[in-house]
């Protein structure tokens, strides 16, 4: 199998799962976890959490996580730039359209996996699990939408993961829950 077959498969496949132009409660779930993964609105929830929280842990967690999203978001615009892969035709999502026009590797998922990896190691165990249950969800809803391939959120999983890692190698966890 060549590249070329590759793409065509990923493309089919992404297809298959796409359900931005399809009406019902599926789009509107879709929507609803596809934008849970926009860089503003984790930026803002982590800016809000350090301000307004005195618990030394939450701050703690708030600051390495916004460490952690600013240095990916780096990354990932960096091998987008060199990758330089189009995103999948499409009218939703334009923002994204408008703002990246490039797919590879998908920073919505990188972002989620990153976030679900540090909580996992700082974080309280709940918190883990619901962030492990939420990354592929958002990562899946970034393909039914449209905006991407599968093989840029798997991408996109993979570099959030490796960088989260990489991060905590860096940072090692020390809080106590």
């Amino acid at each position: 199998m060549n590249f070329r077959s590759v793409l065509e498969v990923d493309a089919r496949t992404s297809n298959r799962l796409r359900v931005a132009e399809q009406p019902g409660l599926l789009r509107s779930i879709a929507v609803f976890f596809a934008h849970s993964g926009d860089s503003w609105f984790w930026a803002m929830g982590l800016v809000l959490l350090w301000a307004f929280t005195n618990d030394a842990h939450w701050k703690k967690w708030a600051v390495v996580l916004f460490g952690g999203v600013s240095a990916l978001a780096v990354i990932v615009m960096s091998l987008k730039f060199i990758i330089r892969r189009r995103r999948p035709e499409g009218e939703w999502g334009g923002i994204y359209r408008n703002t990246d026009p490039h797919s590879f590797p998908s920073g919505h998922a990188a972002r989620a996996f990153l976030i679900a990896v540090v909580a996992t190691a700082l974080g309280p165990a709940w918190a883990g699990i619901l962030l492990w249950v939420w990354a592929p969800l958002v990562s899946l809803a970034r393909v039914a939408m449209g905006v991407h391939y599968v093989s840029d959120v798997v991408a996109g999983a993979i570099v959030g993961i490796l960088v989260a890692l990489l991060g905590l190698q860096i940072y090692p966890p020390i809080l106590n829950w």
